[in-house]
């Protein structure tokens, strides 16, 4: 028969054996690398234009595919090939920085309401559309920063579309380091929107005009 002594020097060294194969399997583990998040700084919010606006807008997300789902900063170091900047990833998604970039200008802008599709809120008019490029694509060895934005403009509550228009920004970044492309991503950001947001204004201009015009006649 095992004395009381016994078995608590037993399981002292059960113990102790399971606390070094712990320590042995955790030395063996890849250490995690540390992840930065990175915010596209933000530059001039508000697009010039000097066209009334005197309509409520909603911003929706843009649709995005593949890693362009992710916080990943994407990038193509050559043809065929994508992947993102390793240790590197964005405050949200891409689709979401971009929906928040058009926020800030359209009410810069002046707009009576600027809504997104988070608020569920009736508008005038929807903006959304497809994200296709938000990265950073290596042309003759370098990068650049290439944002394309396949935008959508539809009367609010409709499924129709109003007006369709593509814009694609490019930005060559003062350097490869990552503080670098992002700086860039901002800049590219800025021009977006100085060109979304007169396009926007000047359809809504042109719609509110011929329906007020379609009311007059019908009178």
């Amino acid at each position: 028969m095992h004395t009381p002594t016994f078995l608590r020097a037993t399981r002292t060294s059960c113990v102790a054996l399971c606390v070094s194969a712990l320590l042995a399997a955790c030395s063996v583990l890849p250490k995690r690398e540390p992840v930065q998040i990175w915010q596209p700084p933000e530059g001039a919010a508000a697009a010039a234009t000097t066209q009334s606006a005197d309509f409520s807008l909603r911003v929706d997300a843009p649709n995005t595919s593949g890693l362009l789902d992710s916080t990943g900063i994407v990038v193509l170091p050559g043809p065929g090939q994508i992947s993102t900047y390793r240790g590197a990833r964005w405050s949200m998604p891409p689709a979401l920085l971009v929906r928040e970039r058009l926020v800030d200008a359209f009410m810069a802008a002046k707009l009576p309401t600027v809504t997104t599709d988070e608020d569920h809120l009736a508008s005038d008019y929807t903006l959304g559309g497809n994200l296709r490029a938000y990265q950073s694509e290596y042309r003759a060895g370098a990068p650049v920063v290439v944002v394309r934005f396949d935008a959508q403009l539809r009367p609010g509550g409709s499924r129709s579309v109003l007006a369709a228009r593509s814009f694609e920004i490019t930005q060559q970044p003062g350097g490869t380091q990552v503080p670098q492309i992002v700086a860039a991503f901002g800049n590219a950001d800025d021009q977006l929107a100085a060109q979304v947001v007169p396009w926007v204004i000047e359809i809504a201009r042109r719609d509110h005009a011929a329906a007020a015009a379609g009311s007059a006649t019908t009178h």
